[in-house]
């Protein structure tokens, strides 16, 4: 096993967008997002937004913000604005290099935004599996709900996207 120093979770910033872009580029080549549509969701809940550093390296990032259960953000697509009447907490993005695998970085962060969904006040979390990471999000406790309306949006990402949802304990 790899040993690391430092590995830890911060507090995403204005600086690291240059970060956030290069890995979301090298993660998820094919569910590109431009660097504006990136860093709008940390203008509009920084909340949400952190850097994970490995040896002061930056090495991955999450997005998340309040959303509407039952809808998702379109790819690529600037938000304008969070709903008045989100219900629900939505993780946009949790890209991760693979040097960070087996750190458990992904698991600490999703328990992170679970507590956050809760301090919140939101019953749910929901979120697109994509890049194969379904087995992973049910083991965070999330599952797969059905939603034919939201076929166009998920099939933007690939054929295999989920939309799936957690409710928050």
């Amino acid at each position: 096993m790899i040993q690391f120093r430092d590995v830890a979770w911060r507090a995403l910033t204005g600086y690291d967008f240059r970060a956030v872009f290069d890995i979301a580029n090298r993660v998820h080549p094919a569910f590109f997002e431009a660097e504006a549509v990136l860093a709008e969701k940390f203008e509009l809940y920084r909340n949400g937004c952190y850097l994970l550093e490995v040896s002061e390296k930056p090495a991955g990032y999450v997005l998340s913000h309040p959303w509407k259960r039952g809808d998702l953000p379109a790819l690529n697509t600037l938000l304008g604005t969070i709903p008045d009447d989100a219900d629900s907490y939505y993780i946009h993005d949790l890209a991760l290099l693979p040097l960070t695998r087996g750190l458990g970085a992904a698991k600490q962060i999703v328990n992170a935004l679970t507590k956050h969904a809760r301090a919140m006040g939101y019953g749910t979390m929901s979120l697109v599996a994509v890049n194969g990471s379904l087995p992973f999000w049910e083991k965070q406790g999330f599952a797969v709900e059905d939603r034919p309306d939201l076929s166009g949006k998920l099939a933007a990402y690939e054929d295999a996207a989920r939309y799936m949802v957690k409710a928050v304990p």
